[in-house]
């Protein structure tokens, strides 16, 4: 038990003796390690402050540097500012100087202008006093003029103004020229084409009608019956049909006379009749006129009908089918008036369709662009108006309406295809044999187409050639030149438009030439 505790008591004075030992040894380091630390610390502060004195010295360097390229800098743009400024105060004084030079010139100036206003003033002065002698010299002078010509002023300016009119219709009948023969070359080959076309594709017959009518009877002793007791049967019979019955010596025949195609026709169904039924009295008569009459009615109706299907039309009004018909007992300067609107109608077709324009409306128009002639004469006024009136009361296209009332001009043309009609039926009237007149009538025509051209001014003579299709006329070389003589022959043409009715058209050709003549001896 003791040596425990004196095991324990040694053991606890070693761990004392060592705690102190270690305390002092650990007191001793930290000590050293205190005056290491102090002496590093001040090794460091040393360091330090000689890092912070070089890098002063190093900044205060870079300072000065900087300090002495900035003031460089502002010393070099003050330099240029100053040189500038220098620079702009020469070239105000230079300006300056300027100004004063132009100064000095300007009253220079101005005082010539003053001098040179005063010249201007005496000359003015001279030269107004001149215009007055010169203005009274010219009227001694036009009145000597006037004494030696024996004209009077108004008289001298009409003269001038002539003979300027003259020059100026010379240059504009030149200009005019020019432009329409260009306008011709352009227009003329697709004009001719379309139109030739068209003819060759429409060609027609023409039959020339006439005013009698011929019947064949068996014998001569038929003529006695027709005639009839103290002529009350031929009486009768002209006064049922309106037609003059001609007995005379010609064998074996009779001649019915009218200008109407529809009562001929109607004459000559009754005539064949009474013959073939034996029975010619005043009331047989009368019975068969009318039943002729009333067939022939229903013929008219069924011909319009059958022209429409002919011609490849629609349907039209039944008073309009009707005058259709008529047209096949009408003429027109001796041309079947059917046949002659029919080839009019498929002209106009032929032309629209190389023009694009509308067929069947171009058809329509050519084929009742005559039919105002089917009207009872009692209806007055030109074909065309009472065409238009027609058409437009039956509801006809207004294309139609307005190419019917403008195929003579009548009225203004609205549309190309007025202008188609007109030309188709200039084309079927100038067939050759297409139609014909009175000996009478054609004679007065000439003469008025031969004195309407010879009515203008410079023409020498007329000569009216081709049947009155052609009016050839002379002029005198001296007074019209050759652009003056183009414009005649437009001028002679327009006023045959206007002035006259003819079938188809007429040619006009202005011959100018200068025949020099001398005789040796």
């Amino acid at each position: 038990m003791d040596t425990n505790l004196v095991y324990i008591i040694v053991v606890a004075a070693i761990g004392i003796v060592s705690f102190f030992i270690g305390w002092f040894v650990n007191s001793k380091i930290g000590q050293n390690k205190i005056s290491s630390a102090e002496e590093r610390s001040k090794k460091i502060l040393a360091d330090a402050e000689r890092d912070a004195a070089a890098i002063q010295k190093e900044k205060l360097l870079e300072v000065k540097d900087e300090w002495y390229r900035k003031k460089h800098e502002f010393e070099n743009e003050a330099n240029q500012k100053r040189n500038k400024l220098q620079a702009y105060e020469k070239q105000i004084d230079g300006r300056e100087e300027n100004i004063d030079r132009k100064v000095e010139l300007l009253n220079k100036k101005e005082k010539e202008v003053q001098s040179l206003q005063k010249i201007n003033e005496t000359r003015a002065k001279d030269i107004e006093q001149k215009n007055q002698q010169l203005d009274q010299m010219l009227i001694d002078e036009n009145l000597r003029l006037e004494r030696a010509s024996g004209m009077s002023r108004d008289e001298a300016r009409k003269l001038l103004l002539d003979n300027l009119l003259d020059s100026v219709k010379t240059e504009a009948s030149q200009s005019i020229k020019d432009i329409r023969d260009k306008a011709k070359e352009e227009a003329k080959k697709e004009a001719q084409k379309i139109i030739v076309q068209a003819i060759q594709r429409s060609a027609a017959d023409h039959a020339v009608e006439t005013t009698v009518s011929v019947l064949n009877i068996q014998s001569d002793e038929m003529k006695g019956r027709i005639i009839g007791r103290e002529g009350r049967n031929i009486r009768a019979f002209e006064a049922a049909t309106g037609v003059d019955v001609i007995v005379d010596d010609t064998p074996e025949a009779v001649i019915l006379s009218g200008f109407d195609a529809f009562r001929r026709e109607v004459a000559r169904m009754s005539l064949e009749r009474l013959i073939a039924d034996g029975r010619i009295h005043p009331a047989r008569i009368e019975e068969v006129v009318a039943k002729v009459k009333s067939e022939l009615e229903e013929e008219i109706l069924r011909v319009g009908e059958n022209t429409l299907l002919e011609v490849g039309l629609p349907g039209a009004h039944q008073e309009i089918t009707k005058h259709i018909g008529k047209m096949k007992y009408r003429t027109s300067y001796g041309q079947n008036l059917l046949q002659h609107s029919i080839e009019v109608s498929y002209l106009c077709g032929v032309m629209a369709s190389e023009l694009g324009l509308d067929v069947n409306l171009a058809k329509r128009a050519g084929l009742l662009h005559d039919i105002g002639k089917t009207v009872d004469r009692s209806i007055e006024g030109p074909h065309a108006i009472i065409g238009l009136e027609m058409t437009r009361k039956y509801n006809e296209h207004t294309i139609v309406v307005n190419a019917v009332g403008a195929h003579h001009d009548d009225i203004p043309m609205e549309h190309p295809i007025a202008a188609l009609v007109q030309a188709a039926d200039s084309i079927s009237g100038a067939r050759p044999g297409a139609r014909r007149e009175s000996v009478e009538g054609y004679v007065k025509r000439l003469e008025k187409l031969e004195e309407l051209a010879k009515s203008f001014k410079g023409v020498q003579s007329t000569y009216a050639i081709q049947a009155g299709r052609e009016i050839r006329v002379i002029v005198e070389h001296d007074k019209v030149d050759d652009a003056m003589a183009d414009q005649l022959a437009h001028e002679i043409a327009h006023k045959i438009q206007q002035e006259m009715e003819y079938p188809g058209q007429i040619k006009v050709v202005v011959i100018r030439e200068v025949r020099s003549v001398s005789f040796a001896k």
